[in-house]
């Protein structure tokens, strides 16, 4: 990442000549020494925003660690030497090396997506005078993105790209053949960590997720003040004006109208073309979504997927039955942040209002709200396992050339569907963006689930077992390697910019329905602590210290 680097210091301009004279010389000494305390002040601060985000190390967080990273080297191990058996599809259609290189490259463009939305959705409440003289490519990014509604057409884009990525990931890494020896391993050790995938969601989730995570929602002004954040934010917003996606906005509308909340925009309304040019696209949209069901669909029924090759036990109508419930445990832990963050704005006596919902809101705002971070650390790893279980649901095992061809297609186009790029587009119109607009409409009812509560208890396990732990090993290496710093050290703390009245704008639960930011807003304030490292400030902590 290229980083720019703040150096507060005044604009000295002096000159020395052969006559100069005791005052200019006093003048050059209180210059440099102004200069030096400034350095000092800055070092001082970056000090101080440091230990203010320092964990206690105890010996069960050392163990987690340790372990953690021994896991993410082992899954490494395990995967690298699958690649280079040839039996993974991109490693069987080109060669290991290839499949190596795109699975490295993939990791490495999704901690760009991963960390880019942190900074993206945590600095509209920020006054963007305070980084555009300091950080002036992350200001470029900020005007972007911030323009009409351009930070909703980013994360529709967005959440296209990282299920992309990850089914990229999946087909590079995953075994076509369950029989084949890697590293002449037990069967059960293949089978948990190559066809459940464990090493696959371990190292995802760790180097292409959690540790950019991380270091992106402390360090937002950094981490996108580079030009390849701004590459990633036109290619999000190329693949929202593709119209791939655009079903999701029926879905916006229908949802606002049944809940009687309307959509707070920033642009006019539309009309003319380009009202025509929108709902064209929706069109489009549904019949793209309409193909990629029923090419999976039918598929599963005539046994012709990934998963009919590893688990052959499975017969197909119980795979149809298993597809939908992944996407629907994908589309709750999706809606369960987006509520989780919402109602973190509401007071303990609005949140929960049925017996579930009230045991979700117990467990979750426990003491200082410590169990949040651990909701978002178990979430991620349960979503994605379920994003490349979906992957082994919609590749396809047909032969082209066969006579087999799926609804008749020519060769070329069923070399395509095996890949099994149609479950991206399925799994974001439905199990993530669809259940993220519900929730952002209905978050009360969201939490009022009991599928809600069994979900947040099996993340917070999660979590517990420290799989992930290494994350932020990894992120401390990253901040060290980069010299990304706090985002205090440049803007202050939120009390410090409201105290030089350049406080964050005011942002409230209305304006997140129909929004796929959420509550982000209340999770990610820049300068303070957020879901991913340690508790955040609840609203009944922030009144009572009001």
């Amino acid at each position: 990442l290229l980083t720019t680097h703040r150096f507060t210091s005044h604009n000295f301009f002096f000159r020395t000549s052969k006559g100069s004279t005791p005052d200019n010389a006093n003048a050059l000494h209180i210059l440099l020494h102004q200069a030096d305390s400034t350095m000092t002040d800055d070092t001082h601060k970056e000090t101080s925003a440091a230990e203010s985000h320092d964990i206690a190390l105890t010996p069960f967080t050392l163990i987690r660690y340790v372990l953690s990273i021994g896991m993410l080297i082992f899954s490494i191990i395990i995967v690298g030497a699958l690649m280079f058996t040839g039996n993974t599809r991109v490693a069987t259609e080109t060669n290991p090396w290839v499949s190596l290189i795109v699975c490295i490259l993939a990791i490495v463009w999704l901690t760009m997506i991963e960390g880019q939305q942190a900074s993206l959705v945590g600095l509209p409440p920020v006054d963007p005078d305070l980084y555009k003289d300091s950080h002036p490519i992350t200001y470029k990014n900020a005007a972007l993105a911030f323009k009409g509604d351009n930070l909703d057409r980013y994360l529709m884009g967005r959440q296209f790209m990282v299920l992309l990525i990850v089914f990229v990931i999946n087909q590079c890494s995953s075994p076509l053949d369950p029989k084949v020896d890697v590293l002449g391993l037990p069967d059960g050790v293949k089978f948990v960590f190559l066809d459940i995938g464990l090493a696959m969601i371990v190292f995802t989730c760790i180097l292409g997720q959690l540790t950019t995570q991380v270091n992106a929602s402390h360090m937002m002004i950094d981490y996108v003040n580079n030009y390849f954040a701004i590459f990633t934010l036109y290619t999000c917003f190329a693949v929202e004006f593709s119209g791939i996606m655009h079903s999701s906005y029926l879905i916006q509308n229908i949802l606002s109208a049944a809940s009687g909340k309307p959509i707070i925009s920033n642009e006019p309304p539309k009309e003319g073309f380009t009202f025509a040019f929108f709902w064209g696209r929706v069109l489009m949209s549904l019949a793209i979504l309409g193909f990629c069901l029923a090419v999976t669909l039918v598929a599963l029924l005539n046994g012709q997927t990934s998963v009919a090759v590893k688990y052959p036990a499975i017969p197909p109508e119980l795979a149809v039955v298993l597809l939908f419930v992944f996407m629907s445990i994908v589309g709750m832990l999706e809606g369960m942040q987006i509520a989780f963050f919402a109602v973190a704005k509401l007071p303990a006596s609005e949140r929960g209002t049925s017996f579930f919902g009230r045991k979700t809101c117990e467990l979750l705002f426990k003491g200082n709200g410590q169990n949040l971070p651990g909701f978002m650390i178990g979430r991620q790893l349960t979503v994605v396992c379920s994003f490349f279980l979906v992957g082994s649901f919609t590749s396809l095992t047909i032969e082209p050339g066969t006579g087999e061809n799926i609804f008749g297609v020519s060769d070329s186009a069923q070399s395509f569907l095996n890949w099994g790029f149609q479950g991206a587009v399925i799994t974001t119109i439905l199990a993530s963006i669809s259940w993220q607009l519900a929730a952002s409409a209905y978050p009360i009812a969201f939490l009022n689930l009991p599928f809600t509560y069994i979900l947040l208890v099996v993340a917070l396990f999660l979590e517990w077992t420290g799989l992930c732990s290494g994350a932020w090993v990894l992120a401390r290496i990253q901040k060290s390697v980069t010299g990304m710093q706090y985002d205090e050290v440049y803007i202050g703390t939120p009390e410090e910019r409201m105290a030089n009245n350049h406080g964050d704008k005011e942002m409230n639960i209305a304006q997140d329905v129909g929004h796929l930011t959420g509550g982000g807003f209340g999770g990610y304030l820049a300068g303070s602590h957020d879901a991913l490292d340690g508790p955040i400030q609840s609203k009944d902590a922030i009144d009572e210290a009001a």
